[in-house]
């Protein structure tokens, strides 16, 4: 278990100075093969108390072992030459994206969409959380008797929700098939809409800067998704989300990923404008270009839908008893793209929701939709 972030040491990967896997290392097997060759008498008489047992054929033995030797020279330097002349990105299976947020439970802007790479299409999903949400206290009543601590009370709250509210979104990410969390364990000290105080005056700011350009550089992502910087939203939001634009402003433009801001909502005319003061906000357009519907239903004569397994993630974080409130409320998870990412950066997009789109049972199109195209 690592002290910082509190992910378990998984020691079956490759680590880069920290617990985190980083890439994998193919399992060397060693196999010890004894070859016989069965030769009986080739009289066997009455009485004769002789038994054929079984003996070393060398001849076969030495081609046995130059065949094996031969396949694993050949599975060797085929694994080298992938690894050699391959970027991490064509390396990977699947998409790989990474959800940087301010709060344990924020995943839940985009928790359908997560669900869907992870668990269906085979993709990889990391997130990186700055806040361990002590400030979450006031809506704990209803957890107090579940986690038997007077949540409610503030001085409690705060020493007690940081713990409580990291394994809570650890039980999310499971369900979300979330690969990696981080926790920068910044402070959650009030609510506020204003990012400079947020950006000025409660975090540090540039430990986690740092601390997102690291996880850019070592994951190797082909998209970031962060919370939509609405002017009326938590001003931690709107700071993780600023964060982020600028690590990734500052990687070379050859490394970044495709970032998008995810804001979940009860209908399809959401709107966006430029974040005052902060121009890396700029999005493509003020309405949404993608859109999962998380009330697509699929599965038994379409008796389910991704709105279930947003419950589930809901359920989970029950020290949060407001956001309890919120299962079923929002039918939408819109995405923006925003207009400091590459040229190619749309047709990147259209191609991971297009895939995204198709049905695992009838590989017809969900309710993930390119909004811009259809308008």
């Amino acid at each position: 278990m690592c002290a910082a972030c509190y992910v378990p040491y998984q020691p079956s990967y490759a680590l880069n100075g920290d617990c985190h896997p980083q890439s994998t290392v193919p399992l060397q097997l060693t196999l010890r093969v004894q070859v016989f060759a069965y030769r009986p008498d080739p009289v066997i008489r009455k009485g004769d108390t002789r038994v054929a047992r079984p003996v070393h054929n060398s001849l076969s033995m030495k081609r046995f072992v130059f065949f094996l030797f031969f396949v694993a020279a050949l599975a060797s330097g085929t694994a080298t030459a992938r690894n050699a002349g391959s970027s991490p990105k064509q390396a990977k299976a699947g998409v790989r994206v990474l959800l940087v947020v301010a709060h344990p439970d924020d995943e839940y802007e985009m928790a359908g969409t997560v669900y869907r790479i992870t668990k269906e299409l085979s993709g990889s999903v990391d997130q990186l959380i700055i806040t361990n949400g002590e400030a979450g206290y006031h809506y704990s009543s209803l957890a107090d008797r579940y986690y038997g601590v007077n949540l409610t009370d503030e001085s409690v709250g705060r020493a007690r929700l940081p713990r409580i509210r990291r394994e809570e979104a650890r039980r999310a990410g499971r369900i979300l098939g979330i690969r990696h969390q981080w926790f920068l364990n910044e402070k959650n000290d009030h609510f506020t809409i204003d990012a400079d105080e947020v950006l000025n005056r409660t975090w540090h700011t540039e430990r986690v800067l740092a601390n997102i350009q690291q996880r850019l550089r070592k994951g190797h992502y082909d998209f970031v998704f962060v919370l939509l910087p609405a002017d009326e939203t938590h001003g931690e939001h709107k700071a993780a989300s600023i964060l982020t634009l600028r690590a990734i402003e500052q990687l070379p433009a050859s490394q970044r990923p495709v970032v998008l801001g995810a804001q979940a909502g009860g209908n399809e005319s959401e709107t966006f404008h430029t974040l005052p003061g902060y121009s890396l906000t700029a999005t493509n357009t003020p309405r949404p270009q993608f859109q999962f519907d998380r009330d697509t239903r699929l599965g038994y004569r379409e008796s389910l839908s991704y709105q279930i397994v947003v419950g589930w993630v809901i359920a989970e974080h029950k020290s949060q008893g407001l956001f309890q409130t919120r299962c079923r409320q929002d039918r939408f998870e819109n995405f923006w793209l925003f207009t400091m990412n590459r040229e190619s950066a749309s047709n990147e997009a259209v191609l991971l929701f297009a895939t995204i789109s198709a049905r695992p049972e009838t590989g017809q199109a969900t309710g993930i939709a390119n909004v811009t195209k259809l308008r």
